[in-house]
């Protein structure tokens, strides 16, 4: 399991197919704030762009966009519609049998696949949150991976066949990777996370590693013997770019792991401290609560609690 492969499925990132746009001219659309990470993927004609106090964007075909906060922000057809697309003035549209939202005047030459990106909610933090609040994939003159998808995603917008939403959503994962990808390549801020580590061939290799045996008592010194350096140089390298040492990386992944399990299973906590690598159920349980501010068992009872709320 590589690096990249570990965060998503630790952290159970899934996208989630939103409206497929087929707009003509004139039309402004607002979108709200919503959970996760919302993402615009352009693949025919132009769209605008804007976050609440935040310049305009153009897109052309083949331009990603992503939005970690997912800010309310407005979609349009121009920048004078954009100005005036607000929560209170927002065009109406239709809604074609093939579940299609159409836009705006005159034949639909602008289409649009929108989408947003969600994480357990038992999860200690996302990797989305290590993003800036805009990022802004170009897709004209790119030959990679991420432009092959667009460019499948709108012959499934333009042309749908039968099957065609379910094609979208798995395209919209691969977006995701895709996305992310092109993104730590040309990224610059060198910031300590979790997903700028992936860049690190040393230290992704001991995230991955941890990723695939959270329950195994790892040392440092055998993370750094795996990875091929000496443990003072792991050591040295690995919170400088995650943001935390080995251990700590290890403690999160476990106990991010044991929240998932007191939610979705009735397994005992002696079970669960002993598949995630505790060696007694009050080490699990101090380490939970340290952690968590709450016991393990209050922590079960009241995840599933919200996790079965009608207002969730």
């Amino acid at each position: 399991m590589d690096a990249l492969t570990g965060l998503i499925d630790a952290q159970v990132v899934r996208g989630v197919l939103g409206a497929r746009i087929a707009a003509g001219d004139d039309w402004g659309w607002w979108s709200a704030k919503g959970p996760g990470a919302a993402f615009h993927a352009v693949t025919s004609g132009t769209v605008w762009i804007a976050q609440q106090d935040s310049d305009p964007l153009q897109l052309v075909a083949g331009d990603v966009l992503l939005l970690p906060g997912n800010r309310a922000h407005a979609l349009a057809s121009d920048p004078e519609v954009l100005a005036r697309t607000t929560p209170e003035h927002s065009d109406g549209y239709t809604l074609a049998s093939d579940g299609t939202v159409r836009m705006g005047h005159g034949p639909a030459h602008t289409h649009i696949l929108c989408a947003h990106y969600t994480h357990d909610p038992t999860g200690s933090a996302s990797f989305l949150s290590a993003l800036p609040d805009t990022v802004l994939l170009r897709g004209q003159g790119d030959g990679g991976g991420l432009a092959e998808t667009v460019r499948l995603v709108g012959r499934e917008l333009t042309s749908p066949r039968p099957g065609s939403q379910v094609v979208l959503a798995r395209l919209v994962d691969v977006l995701l990777v895709q996305a992310l990808r092109d993104w730590l390549e040309h990224d610059e801020t060198g910031l300590a996370s979790p997903l700028h580590a992936l860049r690190d061939p040393v230290v992704s290799t001991a995230m991955s590693l941890i990723d695939a045996e959270p329950g195994r008592a790892w040392t440092t010194a055998e993370l750094a013997g795996a990875a091929g350096v000496s443990r003072a140089t792991l050591a040295r390298r690995f919170p400088a770019v995650v943001g935390e040492t080995p251990a700590a990386y290890l403690t999160r992944r476990r106990l991010d792991l044991s929240a998932r399990r007191l939610r979705d299973t009735d397994e005992t906590l002696e079970q669960i401290a002993q598949n995630i690598g505790y060696t007694s159920v009050y080490a699990f349980s101090r380490a939970f609560r340290r952690a968590r501010g709450i016991p393990p068992g209050r922590f079960r009872t009241t995840s599933r609690t919200v996790a079965t709320s009608p207002n969730q």
